[in-house]
């Protein structure tokens, strides 16, 4: 009779609040070993530490990595360049024991060339406005053109004294129909000075006999060809019959 009413009061109990306790108490108990067995199946498979422990993540493998480009730096490297190779010094020429000093600029005049006189001078003081050059030519102001001039224009004011630039003879007066007045000094050994564009009436006659400084005229405006030039005295110098350059006998 007593499990009789035990089972009738659990019955009871059953299908009113009991029924819902035994549901609660079922569903965890379900759920609590559920966990605890996802736990296990997830530790064993995955890694995964139990509740409690320090977890951890691993990263996979990705193969390898994408290459990067390399930083540009902010002072790209400056290329060198190859040294040229030292060029070894010249070796000095060869000199002889005892060398000959030197000439000086200028024609060294020598007694045997039959000259009256060693000794030379300006004809008149002044600037050289245009120089001797017959092997280039220069530009010629009167004509405006490029041409050889055969001499110097050394300037000087009309009226200046024009002297004679060595001793020598007189050989020619006359009038020049471009260069106008003219006066030749021979100086012997070949060698003759030309004095042109001068005023008119010469102080010497063919024949005279000069020495250096001696005064041969003055300086004019005859020159037809060289009126560009400005006032000036026109010297030339031949040898043997041939051009040369005044200065090589003028003292520097």
């Amino acid at each position: 009779m007593k499990n009789q009413g035990f089972m009738k009061k659990l019955g009871d109990f059953m299908l009113g609040k009991g029924f819902y306790i035994v549901l609660f108490l079922c569903v965890a108990t379900i759920g609590i070993s559920g966990y605890y067995l996802l736990q296990t199946v997830v530790g064993g498979v995955g890694g995964v530490e139990p509740a409690g422990a320090s977890a951890s993540v691993t990263i996979p493998d990705q193969g390898p990595s994408r290459p990067t480009a390399p930083a540009t730096p902010s002072n790209p490297p400056v290329e060198e360049v190859p040294a040229e190779p030292p060029i070894p010094p010249a070796e000095p020429a060869d000199q002889p024991d005892d060398p000959e000093p030197l000439a000086e600029k200028g024609r060294e005049p020598e007694e045997d060339q039959g000259l009256k006189s060693t000794v030379f001078t300006w004809p008149v003081k002044g600037a050289v406005l245009r120089d001797y050059s017959v092997e280039t030519l220069s530009l010629d102001p009167t004509l405006g053109d490029w041409r050889t001039h055969g001499g110097l224009d050394i300037a000087a004011a009309q009226g200046v004294q024009v002297i004679s630039m060595s001793a020598g003879t007189v050989s020619k007066v006359y009038e020049d129909g471009l260069m106008g007045t003219t006066v030749v000094v021979d100086h012997g050994g070949g060698l003759q000075s030309w004095y042109c564009n001068l005023a008119p009436e010469p102080s010497v006659q063919e024949g005279d006999t000069v020495e250096i400084g001696g005064v041969l005229g003055r300086v004019g405006g005859s020159a037809i060809a060289e009126v560009g030039v400005g006032s000036h005295l026109h010297l030339e110098t031949t040898l043997d019959g041939q051009m040369v350059d005044p200065r090589e006998y003028l003292p520097q």
